[in-house]
């Protein structure tokens, strides 16, 4: 996450603010976790500006992070402070921080495996561990898991389903 080089009191207030916030879909999950707190600066008008980058363009949680956030700036002091979402660059999962995916595979969903490239949008993604036993012997069952940003795999040693979160 980008921290404004403008020393402000309220930066660091609303860095500590919403970097505990949890994601809604995965609550295991900080928002700096996922990566998609892009920075917090002061807009030109003066207001203290929190970025944001959806997972996906259509990522139906996006409303509710925009309220976690704001009701996080609000118990800081900060009511005024506003929600900007940023398109570009777009998310990758290359965003996630080696804690989130660690908390991934701790909750039972496979994190993303390797580098965001375009193999993944020609079917050519590696096979996650399963997060349940760590075997390598995994089928994908269904392109779309319990969110849109998720896969459904299953085991083939302990046979357990098991999400695994896509490498976009």
């Amino acid at each position: 996450m980008n921290i404004s080089v403008r020393e402000d009191p309220r930066i660091p207030r609303a860095h500590e603010a919403v970097r505990a916030v949890a994601d809604p879909e995965i609550p295991v999950l900080t928002l700096g976790d996922l990566g998609v707190l892009r920075g917090i600066d002061i807009a030109p008008d003066g207001v203290l500006e929190v970025s944001i980058t959806p997972t996906y363009s259509g990522c139906p949680a996006m409303k509710v992070m925009e309220l976690d956030l704001q009701v996080a700036l609000e118990a800081a002091g900060l009511p005024d402070a506003r929600i900007r979402t940023v398109l570009a660059p777009a998310w990758t999962t290359d965003w996630m921080s080696a804690e989130g995916r660690e908390k991934l595979r701790a909750y039972g969903i496979a994190p993303p495996v390797g580098k965001a490239s375009r193999r993944a949008l020609f079917g050519e993604e590696t096979a996650p561990a399963c997060p349940l036993c760590g075997s390598t012997r995994t089928v994908k069952i269904s392109e779309f898991g319990s969110t849109a940003c998720k896969a459904h795999w299953r085991c083939e040693d302990c046979l357990e389903p098991f999400d695994a979160f896509k490498c976009i």
